[in-house]
């Protein structure tokens, strides 16, 4: 009988020889060799599965398992073979006991997916759970005597689950809903106190200077006191008492997370499904921009149901990051608020400052303009020719100074919703048609065709006459601007919604993706090619405003290369019963038209070919500079004329052209003996002309003075680093002006011989050749100097200088310690790097990343030895390498001022090397040209 009780167990792993060894006579199934056929049957079928399985037998329910059930009781194997399992399982039998009493009952198998079972398996009272079935064991005579129970162990999946929907519910409430950090760390707490089943309770602490204090909390019922009693409002991070550290506070605040243990007394508070005192909680430091100052703590709660293993820690350390991301983007949100209120209060501040200058500025110009007319108009002492080209020339520009502050003035009151429309009934036709005539002359003069198409409307138009002249001067105006050939169409008609008014031309148009911004303030299309430079940038912008005030819209269609069609249409629902009557007030209609066609009168160029002989009567007779030949380059005409008069009463012979790229046409037909040039001008401006005269070696040495409205050290700082030899501000003085334009030729004529003669030699004063350095390869890294790429050496540097005697470029720059800077740079390497055809995703990224070393370099060094930071280029080998360099001790940077992009963006475009010593700090950005982003 010995055998065949063996052969039951066999091949029922480690607890088929447990079962065999237990002495079954002492259990209430008594001897093996006893057992009816049909227990026998079930026992091998539960040995021989690897799924884990349970049979309860008898009135006793004693059990046998296999292996694969006795790893989820744990600890109460083996005890538990041949044991009645109401004691084994008896903190959980409140739940498995119907379940199995109903199977044994009924007959009726059942299946509970999930079920909460309350377990002592590893020497603590453990949350579990169990997709479970019981279905009934029947003896050989078919009577139910027992259960058959198949389940597995669903604890990780269930707890997982519900863990991922509190992270999900933290993440839904930090979505930035509110800016308030305070209102986003309520929200925070409340989505966590749903989920009391993993966190029993949650407190955040943000860092105030030296100071954690409590934000929010949650634990317990609700509005019992319990949680916001036992745990401290604030912490001094400074205070080193037992009962500081005792929530371990301090410690996580300065990024140590820590285990807070023997909580039942602090903090007695039941959790869990079976309400067992909380005993352990994590302080958990909530990250930052600065690893080692995390922004605050969070103090959370362990379940006593459930063992703090790594999968829990793993949880909190995702629990406490999406609370950290949630309080900095409120903080980041709430920064952007106050930014934009301070802007708001700004540009409201900017607005009324406008509004009063533009007021203040009416009571000189009314005394400029005022007696200016009177002087040109007294038929009783008319003035000599000279002087009324003189008087005429102020008054022109007064007046066009008086159209600038009007639109400045309306523009302004627009913005404030200060602005009103004194809205008559017009003859709209008739007004516009009037207005279109005002141009005719200047758009003849460009010969261009003017076409008007105004025919009667059906009524008035109510309509704020003053407004629409605007209107239509500023569509005028811009389309004489921007067209070279073919005509300037006007139209107006109507149907029974609205009346529209319809400006054509046949100009360069305007790219799709510039026609969203069309309209915006101060907005000007990048490279597009004009008749003047001049102008505020607000005259769209000041119309669509004004359409707007009349209750219309502006519309605008446009193909690059064909022109560009405007149209302003005014709905006649908008018509205002109390529209006024009469005339416009006196002095103010037809003011407008006419300061526009003066304006664009002085675009156009000089009919005599802007050649001006010297006056008969000129310098000394001794004058070694007499028959000196000056180029001016200026986009506006009363400026031509002006230079012209005060030079060629110098004795010399004086050549106006209107842009850069003329006065380098010019150039190589006759070069002279000086430029004098503005600025900003159409088609070629004044800086890239002095960078192309100093690129090309027959004009490398011709002085260059420019002249500008641009005041301010970074303007002319960047003139003189692009190789001009003097740089004027606007307004200037006619003698001093005089005085430098002498000074430049003398230079030149002292190093290159007479006046008139050859400009290839280099002229004194200019920028001296820097010589093609070591190939990078050699200079020694831990020089940081040859790191930086940056010794004393001369700032500019001219084209031809570029390549060393191995094929590589070098080339180094020395720009102002200014925030300016960044974009001088820019543009000096773009120019260098497209001149070698550098892929322009490559080139964009150099410059993003260039541009973020210069800003830290302006804003980090303190105390600068010298106020410059330098710049060296180098490209060799397949490879590019930008080091910027200043020559300040390091100061780290507000994280106001920068939210860690710096750093990212060089590192992201270019491998970043940084060495800072007691003489300053040098960036150096390396890439591989054929390197992706």
């Amino acid at each position: 009988m010995t055998r065949p009780s063996r052969d039951l167990f066999t091949d029922g792993g480690d607890t088929g020889r447990l079962m065999a060894e237990l002495d079954w006579a002492d259990t209430p199934l008594g001897p093996v060799a006893d057992w009816p056929q049909s227990l026998r049957a079930a026992v091998r079928m539960v040995l021989s599965s690897r799924y884990p399985m349970l049979l309860l037998w008898g009135d006793r329910f004693s059990q046998l398992y296999n292996d694969a059930y006795a790893a989820l009781i744990g600890d109460k194997h083996p005890a538990a073979l041949g044991n009645d399992v109401r004691v084994t399982l008896a903190e959980g039998w409140d739940v498995l006991g119907p379940l199995v009493h109903q199977a044994m009952a009924t007959g009726v198998a059942s299946w509970v997916p999930a079920l909460r079972l309350l377990l002592e398996r590893a020497g603590y009272r453990e949350e579990a759970h169990f997709s479970v079935s019981h279905a009934p064991a029947r003896d050989d005579d078919g009577r139910t005597v027992g259960v058959l129970t198949v389940c597995s162990d669903v604890t990780q999946q269930v707890v997982g689950e519900r863990r991922l929907r509190l992270l999900r519910d933290l993440s839904l409430r930090g979505d930035g809903r509110t800016v308030d950090v305070d209102a986003t760390c309520a929200r925070l707490i409340d989505a966590i106190g749903g989920h009391p089943l993993d966190v029993p309770f949650a407190a955040i602490y943000l860092r105030d200077g030296s100071v954690l204090r409590r934000i929010a909390c949650v634990g317990g019922e609700p509005g019992h006191p319990t949680v916001p009693g036992a745990l401290p409002d604030a912490v001094e991070l400074a205070d080193s008492g037992a009962g500081v550290r005792a929530w371990g506070l301090p410690d996580a605040a300065r990024g140590r997370p820590t285990e807070v243990a023997g909580l039942a007394d602090r903090l007695p508070l039941p959790a869990g499904p079976w309400g067992d005192p909380v005993r352990t909680a994590l302080a958990l430091p909530l990250p930052s921009a600065a690893e080692d100052e995390p922004l605050g703590v969070l103090l959370a709660g362990v379940s006593p149901n459930r063992r703090l293993d790594e999968a829990y820690r793993s949880f909190y350390q995702l629990l406490a990051q999406q609370v950290s991301m949630a309080v900095r983007n409120a903080r980041e949100y709430e920064l952007e608020r106050r930014r934009a209120e301070s802007l708001a209060e700004l540009d409201r501040v900017k607005t009324d400052f406008f509004t009063n200058v533009s007021h203040e500025f009416r009571t000189p110009l009314t005394l400029m303009l005022g007696p200016l007319a009177d002087a040109l108009n007294d038929s009783a002492a008319p003035l000599a020719p000279v002087q009324r080209e003189r008087v005429d020339t102020a008054w022109r520009n007064a007046t066009r100074l008086l159209t600038l502050v009007n639109s400045l003035l309306t523009f302004s009151s627009l913005e404030a919703g200060r602005a009103r429309s004194e809205a008559r009934p017009v003859d709209l036709a008739a007004l516009t048609a009037e207005l279109a005539g005002v141009f005719r002359a200047a758009v003849e003069r460009a010969g261009l065709a003017l076409e008007v198409d105004c025919p009667p409307l059906p009524r008035p138009v109510p309509v704020d006459p003053v407004n629409w002249e605007r209107i239509v001067t500023n569509l005028l105006s811009n389309a004489l601007k921007y067209t070279f050939i073919g005509r300037i169409r006007v139209t107006v008609d109507a149907d029974d919604d609205e009346v529209r008014l319809t400006v054509a031309d046949s100009g360069i148009g305007i790219a799709d993706h510039d026609l969203p911004k069309l309209f915006e303030r101060f907005r000007r299309v990048q490279g597009a090619r004009s008749r003047s430079h001049e102008g505020t940038g607000i005259g769209l912008a000041l119309v669509q405003e004004l359409a707007r005030l009349e209750g219309g819209e502006v519309r605008v269609t446009s193909r690059v290369g064909v022109g560009t069609t405007f149209t302003v249409a005014l709905p006649w629902a908008t018509s205002r019963p109390t529209a006024m009557t009469g005339p416009a007030p006196n002095g103010q209609q037809g003011v407008a038209a006419h300061a526009a066609v003066q304006d664009a009168l002085s675009w156009l160029t000089d009919p005599t070919g802007g050649v001006a002989e010297p006056a008969a009567v000129s310098g000394p007779e001794t004058d070694e500079l007499a028959g000196a030949r000056i180029l001016v380059a200026d986009d506006n005409s009363d400026m031509r004329a002006y230079l012209s008069r005060l030079l060629t009463g110098q004795g010399w012979r004086v050549r106006s052209v209107t842009d850069g790229q003329q006065a380098l046409d010019a150039i190589h037909r006759e070069p002279p003996d000086l430029v004098l040039t503005d600025v900003m001008m159409p088609v070629l401006g004044g800086f890239d002309l002095v960078r192309r005269l100093r690129a090309d070696e027959a004009t490398r040495a011709l002085p260059v003075l420019v002249l500008s409205a641009r005041a301010g050290e970074a303007a002319s700082v960047v003139g003189l680093n692009l190789g001009a030899d003097d740089y004027l501000v606007k307004p200037f003085a006619a003698a001093e002006l005089i005085a430098r334009v002498r000074a430049a030729i003398r230079r030149a004529h002292a190093h290159r011989g007479p006046v008139g003669g050859p400009v290839s030699a280099p002229p004194v004063g200019a920028a001296a050749v820097v010589p093609a350095p070591a190939p990078a390869a050699t200079v020694p890294a831990a020089d940081p100097a040859a790191a930086g790429g940056l010794n004393d050496g001369p700032s500019v540097v001219s084209e031809a200088d570029r390549a060393g005697l191995d094929g590589t470029v070098d080339v180094r720059w020395a720009y102002p310690s200014a925030p300016t800077s960044a974009s001088a740079m820019r543009r000096d390497v773009r120019r260098v790097l497209d001149d070698l055809n550098v892929d322009p995703d490559v080139l964009e990224d150099l410059l993003l990343a260039a541009s973020e070393a210069m800003n830290n370099a302006v804003e980090h060094a303190q105390r600068p030895s010298r106020p410059e930071v330098r710049v060296r280029l180098r490209v060799g080998d397949g490879l590019v390498r930008i080091s910027v360099r200043d020559f300040g001790t390091w100061r780290d940077r507000r994280p106001a001022m920068d939210r860690g992009r710096g750093a990212l963006l060089m590192n992201a475009y270019g491998d970043v090397r940084m060495i800072s010593t007691g003489e300053g700090t040098t960036v150096t950005i390396e890439r591989r040209l054929d390197a992706p982003a």
